[in-house]
């Protein structure tokens, strides 16, 4: 069964999990970091689990 994309923050403390994000890429080359988001995309692709919700992910990110 497919869902919609929510858009609002789930978290508590969304400057909390913002400032996680940024603290993982702390003292890391681009290199380094490219590989952190690419690895954390496909952890958390996998962990939606919903090709629907993927996709919908994708076109916001694509957007400028």
């Amino acid at each position: 069964m497919s869902q919609d994309l929510i858009t609002e923050t789930q978290f508590p403390d969304p400057d909390l999990a913002y400032n996680t994000i940024i603290g993982a890429h702390r003292d890391l080359d681009d290199e380094a970091s490219g590989r952190l988001n690419a690895k954390l995309v496909l952890i958390l692709a996998n962990h939606i689990g919903d090709m629907h919700v993927l996709e919908q992910a994708l076109a916001l990110a694509k957007e400028e």
